[in-house]
């Protein structure tokens, strides 16, 4: 289980007074209104975290624009472009029953639900309007699967590392 959880990805610049423009990568973009404390990753490998303070928060179309404390020009944000902002799992908002955070199910095993065999890893989940679709990255090629709880997905388990998927005839082939 991931100890940090990503909320957006800082977009550019706002503006000549330290302000960035962040694309929310959360269900709730409102959320940042609530956000205190941020950690920004430059590397893409979680390493060297700086956290930041959150002063201020408003959106502009579907962008937040966020002003952190003690960084008041456009030089001091100039290095943030393309870094990633997340928050601790405790400042997580709380999930129902059955729901997963997207990091948790990450590298997890996918499983057949009836033979049992390892389909692959987890690699990423598309986002569609419909429903999510699972990328399931095996030694072949990668597989596509709905994220439908109950039709495709029969069980799900992230802290035992695996998920059940149930596959209907011809879904390996696409």
């Amino acid at each position: 289980m991931q100890e940090k959880l990503r909320v957006g990805t800082v977009v550019t610049t706002h503006g000549l007074k330290g302000e960035v423009k962040v694309y929310p990568t959360t269900e709730d973009p409102d959320r940042f209104f609530d956000l205190d404390k941020v950690w920004l990753d430059l590397s893409g490998s979680m390493e060297n975290l700086r956290e930041l303070h959150v002063e201020r928060v408003r959106f502009s179309k579907n962008l937040a624009i966020v002003k952190f404390e003690g960084i008041d020009s456009i030089d001091d944000v100039l290095p943030f472009r393309h870094g990633e902002l997340y928050v601790d799992r405790a400042d997580a908002i709380p999930l129902e029953e059955g729901e997963y955070f997207v990091g948790d199910l990450i590298g997890i095993d996918v499983l057949d639900d009836v033979s049992g065999e390892c389909l692959g890893t987890v690699k990423d989940i598309l986002e569609t309007g419909a429903n999510n679709v699972l990328i399931v990255e095996n030694q072949k090629k990668d597989l596509m699967i709905p994220y439908v709880r109950g039709q495709f997905v029969t069980d799900v388990q992230p802290e035992q590392g695996f998920l059940k998927v149930h596959l209907i005839p011809g879904i390996l082939d696409l």
